[in-house]
């Protein structure tokens, strides 16, 4: 690998408005420059980098890199992207935090402070001196003549309880990304959660719930939305380097063979006769199954139907898991469109469908900093 003498500095020469959002997965990092002109976000560049090869393996396995190494590499694709602007926002992976709703005693907003943290504390699983604790009460929805009603008791119960949406982030966490970007001499001014990035990205003014789906390289994460507030989130421990796994051990090929068959073929037939859809069927299984019980929990506590699956994360663009994931979840699915939400050139439009739902996360990050800059 190349090593560069400081070399951000000579990408620093002028100030400019153009903001950076940085997305820092386990398996690559992405960026996303925008710039705010005559009201519309306009899309100056964007990137990604694998990080397999900084740590020493295949492209598409997920890595665990210390600040030094991810800010080589953060370094190196602003480089290649010529990326010029040094202010942005920065990815917090939903590993690394936790996002869950929970139900409080009903109180002022002032006492509310006082008992979140002991009631965090029911939820994590460290000392409570050892996260950051964020959380929005969220509306209470007025009932509707079509949901069950409930009798005086159940109805007087939930009245006494507030919903709020807790999110806790660890401390060492932030501050591993903290030192990422002082050693590439860029300037956060927040560091945001990727669930809210995505949110931003992907979503418009949804009348119903929407599911979004998001397949990473080492998880999962589903994401529930109900009139843009967070309904539910969860993790499933399998993302696509397991159906890579799973392809290289059962045709006894390397990991890097079987990483570029599964991107070039996807689920359809290959030389042989060879059906990798039955290659990574347990692997998928086990994924759509648990999404499928958090879609159920849902429409069940909440007497709601998912009205759409935005699928997002490098995975899900293999070929036939659109269709896979329709089939099994039986509602309308469709790919996230990020980029759909910046101006770009005109020639870009069929490549930036392609790659939107790997950059959701990043498009989200610019979309809040051009936000913040407007104020």
């Amino acid at each position: 690998m190349m090593k560069f003498e400081n070399p951000i500095k000579k990408f620093f020469t002028k100030k400019d408005d153009s903001v950076l959002g940085v997305d820092i997965g386990p398996s690559s990092i992405k960026v996303v420059q925008l710039k705010r002109k005559h009201g519309k976000a306009i899309l100056e560049t964007y990137g990604a980098l694998a990080l397999g090869p900084y740590a020493g393996i295949e492209i598409g396995k997920a890595t665990a890199l210390p600040p030094e190494k991810l800010s080589e590499a953060l370094i190196d694709l602003m480089r290649e992207a010529n990326v010029t602007s040094r202010n942005c926002g920065v990815s917090i992976p939903m590993s690394s935090s936790l996002v869950t709703n929970i139900e409080v005693p009903h109180v002022e907003a002032k006492q509310m402070a006082q008992i979140i943290p002991i009631e965090a504390r029911k939820y994590i699983p460290v000392p409570i001196t050892e996260v950051l604790l964020d959380w929005w009460e969220i509306p209470r929805e007025e009932s509707s003549p079509n949901e069950f009603e409930m009798d005086e008791k159940e109805e007087k119960k939930k009245s006494e309880k507030s919903e709020v949406l807790l999110v806790v982030i660890h401390n060492d966490a932030l501050a591993r990304m903290q030192e990422v970007i002082k050693l590439s001499e860029l300037e956060a001014t927040f560091y945001e959660i990727e669930i809210f990035s995505t949110i931003r990205s992907v979503m418009d003014r949804e009348g119903t719930p929407i599911m979004i789906f998001d397949l990473g390289a080492s998880s999962t994460k589903l994401y529930i939305v109900d009139k843009g507030i967070l309904r539910t989130s969860h993790i499933i421990n399998r993302g696509s380097q397991d159906l890579t796994m799973a392809i290289s051990k059962s045709m006894s090929i390397s990991t890097e063979e079987a990483e570029n068959l599964k991107r070039s073929t996807g689920f359809t037939p290959v030389a042989e006769g060879t059906d990798i859809i039955s290659v990574v069927s347990s692997t998928l299984s086990f994924i759509f199954s648990e999404a499928e019980r958090v879609l159920l929990n849902y429409q069940k506590k909440y007497l709601k139907n998912i009205g759409k699956i935005v699928l997002t994360g490098g995975g899900v663009g293999l070929k036939g898991f659109k269709e896979i994931a329709q089939e099994t979840f039986g509602v309308n699915v469709v790919f996230a469109d990020p980029f759909a939400k910046v101006e770009s050139p005109a020639f870009l439009e069929g490549v930036l469908k392609q790659v939107g739902p790997e950059f959701a996360v990043s498009v989200g990050l610019a979309l809040r900093k051009l936000q913040e800059n407007d104020k």
